[in-house]
């Protein structure tokens, strides 16, 4: 259920409806508003850097988190054109490539993932929202049982490592 309680068309209230076999939040009045609640799409990227993967730290999050690079898909915008600026906007740095890894369920955010191996170049130049990063050689690279940690399992499969698997990022 949404945190909102009325229609955003009309007003009226929203209550628990049957639709397409679930319930869902819908407009008392009828004016035809269903709240779908659809995952929002997410593009996160592998990034490697001079050889390297880069894993970097989000502000909000605790000291030992770091993960990959990841941002919502922008209106207009291709999944690859979104990862691209992902990279550039969080990092500072120019994508040279960019090629699909997979798409995964992040259920606990609603969100769906489009993961991309990204080489990039440049110089490491962190945005606002991040506070720390570190390169890593793929051997020695962790991936975490949820979200973008997935990809960078698969990612890492494919190039024949078999990573440590952790509960969280790290």
């Amino acid at each position: 259920m949404p945190d909102f309680r009325f229609c955003p068309r009309c007003g009226a209230s929203l209550t628990g409806a049957p639709v397409d076999g679930e319930t869902r939040p819908a407009c008392s009045a009828g004016c035809g508003f269903v709240h779908y609640d659809n995952p929002l799409p997410v593009v996160a990227a592998v990034v490697e850097h001079d050889g390297l993967i880069v894993l970097a730290r989000n502000r909000a999050w605790p000291a030992t988190w770091y993960a990959l690079i990841a941002g919502f898909l922008e209106r207009g915008e291709t999944p690859e054109e979104g990862v691209r600026r992902e990279v550039k906007e969080e990092l500072g740095l120019s994508a040279t490539a960019a090629t699909l890894i997979g798409v995964y369920p992040f259920r606990r955010m609603n969100q769906v993932i489009i993961a991309y191996h990204v080489v990039a170049s440049g110089t490491i130049t962190l945005n606002e929202e991040l506070v720390d990063y570190r390169r890593v050689e793929p051997a020695r690279c962790r991936a975490w049982t949820a979200g973008t940690g997935l990809a960078l399992r698969d990612w890492l499969r494919s190039r024949g490592f078999e990573p440590e698997m952790m509960e969280l990022p790290g």
